[in-house]
């Protein structure tokens, strides 16, 4: 039997941010369905946005694809609290990348690897989404990526 979610988590020596707390008139996950949408993350310190700025101009693409990760482990952070547990995801079922993007950068698939590859790793094949990765003029607080999920869930 392969390992829970859980259990790659420990494995891969990861650990889940705290849950996310909402910045406005919204929740963190709505669970309807069978379906578990996660709201769009973006990655915070102490309140300060993460690497700030635009990618390729202020924020290495290299950079902003570990934020792209960091974002996806608070996505599913924000189902661990909700849910109980990340074991409880059963598939992947899309992922939004938004790459806020200097002019003529159009590399944001690779940004939005950064997401994916966690996803895969942590899920195996249930966890490749269907994906949309697109360039933005600008993302709340000046975040460089900004990741949502949906997910099917128990």
């Amino acid at each position: 039997m392969p390992p829970s979610p859980s259990e790659r988590l420990r494995e891969l020596g990861v650990e889940l941010p705290p849950p996310p707390r909402p910045a406005g008139t919204y929740v963190p996950v709505v669970v309807h369905d069978g379906l578990a949408w996660v709201s769009g993350q973006v990655v915070t310190e102490g309140g300060q946005t993460v690497r700030p700025g635009l990618v390729d101009r202020d924020v290495a693409p290299e950079v902003a694809h570990e934020v792209a990760r960091r974002a996806a482990l608070q996505a599913l952070s924000a189902l661990a609290a909700t849910l109980g547990s990340v074991d409880r995801v059963r598939r992947i079922v899309r992922v939004g990348v938004y790459v806020a993007s200097s002019t003529g950068f159009s590399r944001q698939h690779e940004v939005a690897n950064g997401a994916t590859e966690l996803l895969v790793a942590v899920f195996g094949e249930n966890g490749r989404p269907a994906r949309t990765a697109v360039g933005v003029a600008a993302l709340p607080l000046n975040a460089p990526v900004e990741v949502d999920l949906v997910v099917a869930v128990d």
